[in-house]
């Protein structure tokens, strides 16, 4: 059993993503549009406009599509060595004994088999409970003698 200081979650160091981080918002250059602003307002505007169109910004990367393709690769890889490992964590763990994984499957099995099997023994218990006091309810109110229209229409 591997525990989680073994467990490497994110791959090899060098097989990490790394995003580029070329943006020009740098403390420098945020205090200088700040300053432009405070001087003339248009001096801070075009400094403004020129960082956002400059295309020095990360998201204006020209590699951004093959980043995200190799980044998008990468997790692929990733999740289909998950799935040869055994079953991409949601699958039952194995305990090395394939006895006992036998033995434990097939009780689960039983047990789910059980668990339906109750299910439908209290619903057919609940019907019957159902089923008895509705009885008693028509029993109850077919004794009661309805009153004849005779009796009403002479008082």
């Amino acid at each position: 059993m591997a525990n989680a200081a073994d467990y490497d979650r994110w791959g090899p160091s060098g097989a990490r993503y790394q995003p580029a981080l070329r943006s020009s918002w740098s403390p420098g250059w945020i205090l200088l549009t700040v300053a432009g602003f405070i001087v003339w307002w248009p001096i801070g505007l075009a400094l403004l406009f020129y960082t956002l169109w400059s295309r020095n910004m990360g998201c204006w990367d020209r590699d951004r599509f093959a980043n995200k393709m190799e980044r998008m690769q990468w997790k692929m890889e990733r999740m289909r060595n998950r799935m040869d490992r055994g079953g991409f964590g949601f699958g039952p763990p194995s305990s090395g004994n394939r006895a006992f994984d036998e033995y434990r499957m097939e009780t689960l099995r039983r047990l789910e088999e059980e668990q339906v099997e109750f299910k439908e023994f209290l619903e057919r218990l609940r019907h019957a409970k159902d089923k008895e006091e509705f009885d008693a309810f028509m029993a109850q109110h077919r004794t009661k003698p309805a009153p004849s229209p005779d009796n009403s229409a002479q008082g």
